[in-house]
Formats: structure tokens, sequence, C-alpha cells
């Protein structure tokens, strides 16, 4: 009897180190919602060609950036400059800095109206002043782009004339994270004439994508990796982080509409 219990036991130990061998180590990562499509697009593939499984969570640019400031544990935090909170609190390793790509804000109508010019400063004033209503995301939930898009309102000296035409849609994220999908809706079931975000956060089939606003005053939004001082898979970071900025990943936030770091 006693045999038989042992080799019962030997059998299930082995059927539990095959199985962990067979489970994919998980990697966390977290980022503002400006880098989601380009990074949702590129994890199958890291999946495949590493064996990692990949857990990402996606917020608003000043809600991730606390997050990770404030010791939540992610294997890879992605974070928009200046970080030196982040750094200087030690969650992150602060030489694996990697830059990965910056986003613009960008205009989308509804499909099928007319494409407003912005391919000016002018262009753009004229464009906000003469639009009905204006979708835009909230700055105070720490939406990245709703921070550069109240800077320029203001800097252009029309922020208490365009105010009363602003919609800042929340969306259904963790802080209200995910305001850039909500917003692209909106335009796109004629709530709003016009829709402002990051260019790579426009996705919904019934608008159309304008451009992005010139940066003369609309500063680009760099994104940048780390590999967290705290994380529960470092090699799977060091990979993960490696994919992220190589150039296949470039290619991918070009296609999605963001710049490129290289």
């Amino acid at each position: 009897m006693r045999r038989v219990l042992v080799s019962a036991v030997v059998i299930a130990a082995s059927f539990a180190i095959s199985s962990a061998a067979q489970t994919p180590k998980e990697v966390t990562l977290i980022a503002p919602g400006g880098i989601r499509a380009a990074i949702e697009q590129m994890i199958p593939a890291f999946e495949k060609k590493t064996g990692y499984k990949v857990n990402a969570t996606f917020g608003s640019g000043g809600g991730t950036h606390k997050q990770i400031a404030q010791g939540e544990v992610f294997d890879v935090p992605i974070v928009q400059p200046p970080y030196a909170d982040v750094t200087a609190s030690g969650n992150v390793v602060e030489n694996t800095a990697t830059p990965l790509a910056s986003v613009a804000v960008g205009i989308c109508v509804k499909k099928g109206a007319p494409k407003p010019d912005i391919s000016t400063p002018d262009a753009v004033k004229k464009m906000l002043l003469s639009a009905k209503s204006i979708a835009v995301p909230d700055a105070a939930l720490g939406a990245a782009a709703g921070v550069t898009i109240n800077k320029m309102l203001k800097d252009m000296g029309i922020d208490d004339q365009i105010e009363p035409k602003l919609t800042r849609p929340r969306g259904n994220g963790p802080g209200g994270a995910g305001g850039g999908n909500a917003l692209a809706s909106m335009v796109a079931n004629g709530e709003v004439e016009i829709g402002m975000t990051f260019y790579s956060e426009i996705n919904d089939p019934g608008v159309t994508k304008v451009g992005i606003l010139p940066k003369e005053i609309a500063p680009r939004t760099s994104l940048v990796g780390f590999i967290s001082s705290h994380g529960k898979n470092p090699e799977g970071a060091k990979a993960l982080l490696a994919y992220i900025s190589s150039p296949e990943a470039m290619a991918v936030y070009k296609e999605v509409g963001m710049e490129p770091a290289k």
C-alpha cells in the first residue's frame, strides 16, 4: 500500500512539474493609452516568439505614471517624460530607460464629413473657432492628450471661447482611461463634430482621421520603457522591452500613426 502511495505522489509531482513547464511565464506591462494600439498589435508575435504570456494594463498617462511612482509592480512600465519621480522612487532600473516612440494629437471627423484644414496653426485656430462641438480627453483624469490640448488652447488665447463647445468623455478603463475610444465613438455617432486626441487612439471605423496637429502648437508626447526593479519576471521583462524597441516594433509604431524613436 505504501509503495502505491509513493508511486502516486511521484506521478502527481511529475505531472505538476510538467504542467508548470508547459505553462508560459507571465510578463506584466503598464502603459499609457497612446501606445495601446501598437503594443496590442505586437503582443501575439512576441508571445509566439518567446513563449511568454503578456498581461498588459493601459490607462491615462498621468494615472499610469502615478501607479509606477507609487510602487505598483509591473515587469515593464512605460512612462512619458518628465519621469524624475519614477526613477527617484527606485521602482524602475534607471539605466534601462529605452525610448520607444512619440505620439501626436490628431483630429477626426465623422466618416463622409468634409476634412478641415489643420496644416498650419492659423488653420487649426480657424477650425476650432468655427466648430460647433468638440470632444477632447479629460486632463483632470490624467489624460496626456488633454493636457496638451488645454495648453494649446490657452497659448492660442481661445480657451474661454472654446470651453463651452468641449465635451470630455470618460472611458471605461481604470480612472476613466480609454477616453480616446469613447471620443471617436461620439464623433462617429454624430454627437460631436470634431474629435481631438492622440492620433494612435483614433480607431473607430465610423470616423475619418484628418491628420495630426502642427508641432508648433501641439508638442509630441514621448514614451519610454523601463524594466522594473521589483518585477516578478526580470528575464521576461528584458525580452519584452527588447522586442518593443526592436526594428519590427518601430514599423508597428509608424503603422499606427506614432513617430518611432529610431
